[in-house]
């Protein structure tokens, strides 16, 4: 891989006043919903059996299983700002039309994606590192002010910010390969958004409707996000339904290898269709 066209890629992102306010957004939305999701946590309550029981999270929840759901609470907006990343990447090329002259740069097409692809993974590990500071800062005053340990297992809390890393890191090169798909920037962000958001949970609400298909929503890329953290593991199962777990999950590493096989296969979309794309 060409380290200059890496280095080009990556001048091209941080020049820009993106850098530094995609990472402030990242910072604002970890801290911001690691708050509400401690708050709720901590001193929230949740009707249990049928809506007959009222119990307080603060005393029935692990302590391990509520650090890991405040430092995550604000990973689905994350994701989408590492989506919106990923196909800003592409599509700012075709929007300005400096396609042409970025592959003009390179010895082959080829080579220019896959330096966008490693740039991309170090700038989304940059917002990555941001999300999670906010996380800690946002989650670690409510817990904190709790009397609450900060990090109560740090090798598994370790490993929770690292899958948090990933969960970025995959949704910014699906973004990349959709950028490529779809030339036109404003209708990849909106197609993008709008078939996470609205499309994907109604599809998994559908499947639900007819026996055995609604496993196939849990290999879904946001079912698959959320079986990556293992969020419920360790509750209660009936704790665990009232807060909205899926009834089949995938494993953490089931759900990790699912989002990187996405990530693959946009990848590999997106090299096959610049190599082939007349681009003006």
């Amino acid at each position: 891989m060409n380290a200059k066209l890496i280095r080009s890629e990556l001048r091209k992102y941080f020049t820009t006043r993106m850098w530094w306010g995609m990472a402030l957004a990242m910072f604002l939305v970890g801290a911001l919903f690691a708050a509400f999701t401690g708050y709720f946590t901590l001193y929230g309550q949740l009707p249990v059996g049928g809506g007959d029981t009222m119990i307080e999270l603060g005393e029935v929840l692990p302590d391990l299983t509520r650090a890991r759901m405040i430092y995550s609470g604000g990973i689905q907006f994350a994701y989408m700002l590492a989506l919106v990343i990923g196909v800003l990447s592409m599509g700012s090329e075709f929007r300005h039309k400096t396609l042409s002259i970025t592959f003009l740069a390179g010895p082959r097409r080829h080579q220019v994606i896959l330096a966008k692809v490693a740039s991309l993974v170090i700038i989304l590990v940059v917002n990555a590192v941001a999300h999670i500071a906010g996380a800690l800062v946002g989650g670690g005053i409510l817990l904190t002010t709790a009397g609450e340990s900060l990090l109560p297992d740090l090798g598994a809390l370790a490993q929770t910010f690292a899958l948090m890393a990933l969960i970025l890191v995959v949704w910014g090169l699906i973004g990349l390969g959709l950028g490529v798909l779809i030339p036109n920037q404003v209708a990849a962000l909106f197609l993008g958004i709008a078939i996470t958001l609205i499309v994907e949970p109604l599809v998994a609400f559908a499947l639900t409707f007819f026996d055995g298909w609604d496993v196939v929503a849990s290999y879904f890329p946001s079912q698959a996000t959320t079986a990556t953290l293992s969020l419920y593991s360790g509750m209660d199962p009936a704790i665990s339904a009232a807060m909205g777990a899926g009834g089949d999950q995938l494993s953490w590493w089931g759900g990790a290898l699912t989002l990187l096989a996405y990530a693959a296969v946009m990848t590999l979309i997106g090299l096959w269709l610049t190599r082939r794309r007349d681009i003006t």
